[in-house]
């Protein structure tokens, strides 16, 4: 125990503010997404990032990958979407063994009808209180504790879906 390097006070109210952050904004997302659109913040960002992908369509592991989602969890989440028709799930022609998202059309209006009032809310509750001075050091410090947390690149900070989605 003599080794461990506690946080100074500076470093511990950062640290405070940073787990209040993490832990009071997935309830900002989904109060909007659940009162606007019947989605959980997942669930939009499952069918975002199909709606961004190459005819709309991901390998179940590469969703997976893109949601940073256990496919235990994914396949569930689908499962979901898919019975509401947001989702098929088909087998990859490539490889027989793997099975293949894709959003379908009513799963991309969705996510069109769904993105204004989502960003809005990320606007309003993130970007908008910040400079933009500190919308960089936000971004340098999210690229730090990533490279810690996740050394291996599997989630796609690049693609969080939170742009306009294209045809």
């Amino acid at each position: 125990m003599n080794d461990v390097r506690w946080l100074n006070s500076d470093e511990l109210q950062a640290w405070k503010k940073f787990v209040a952050v993490v832990e009071l904004l997935p309830g900002v997302l989904d109060s909007q997404l659940q009162r606007d659109a019947e989605l959980s913040h997942f669930e939009y960002f499952v069918l975002a990032m199909l709606s961004e992908a190459p005819d709309r369509t991901l390998r179940m592991t590469g969703l997976a990958s893109a949601t940073n989602a256990t496919l235990p969890r994914l396949s569930h989440v689908v499962a979901r979407l898919e019975k509401r028709g947001f989702i098929e799930r088909t087998p990859c022609l490539e490889d027989r063994r793997a099975t293949n998202a894709r959003l379908t059309d009513v799963g991309f209006e969705k996510v069109v009808d769904t993105a204004p009032g989502h960003v809005t809310t990320v606007r309003e509750n993130v970007v908008d209180p910040l400079t933009a001075a500190d919308v960089d050091d936000l971004d340098r410090i999210m690229t730090r504790i990533l490279s810690t947390i996740d050394p291996e690149h599997r989630f796609n900070p690049g693609a969080l879906g939170e742009t306009q989605p294209t045809d």
